[in-house]
């Protein structure tokens, strides 16, 4: 299996071991656009792989800061409260760069940047760029796509 992401089109579409796609989910990258570079608030190309899985078998909406959840379950009434909060919900499948120099290692670490697939706020739309740097996902989608990819499956991410 692998993944690829496409910013030009907001889907991540996953293949199957014979190549055929599998699925396609629309997605939410980075609202200032590619790029890899720490701080930058984009979301890195090039060739990365899932270096963790975490969230397995919490409920839907489960609400994470720094990768443990908190508690909480996400609501409406939540983000209402919390606007300008960047919601990591349901499942995070951390990247890390493959491409010394380019997406891993230094200012451009995917990894050290903190770089996740993961949920967010029903109320967020998809097929926008508006992330700050991570792919989003619906929450159902990412649930199913957490189910159906393990640690160390490849993912490119395109322009």
């Amino acid at each position: 299996m692998r993944v690829r992401i496409a910013i030009g089109a907001q889907t991540l579409t996953l293949f199957g071991t014979d190549g055929a796609a599998i699925r396609i989910y629309p997605v939410s990258t980075a609202l200032n656009g590619p790029g890899e570079t720490e701080g930058s608030n984009c979301t890195p190309r090039g060739r990365h792989r899932i270096r963790a899985l975490i969230g397995r078998g919490m409920p839907w909406g489960t609400v994470f800061r720094g990768r443990r959840p908190t508690g909480e379950r996400w609501s409406v009434e939540m983000a209402a409260a919390q606007p300008q909060r960047d919601w990591i919900l349901s499942r995070i499948l951390w990247l890390c760069g493959e491409e010394p120099g380019f997406n891993r290692l230094g200012a451009v670490d995917s990894m050290r940047r903190y770089i996740y697939i993961h949920g967010t706020g029903e109320d967020q739309p998809m097929g926008r760029p508006l992330s700050h740097g991570c792919v989003r996902m619906r929450n159902r989608d990412v649930i199913e796509l957490f189910e159906l990819v393990e640690a160390g499956t490849k993912v490119e991410i395109c322009e």
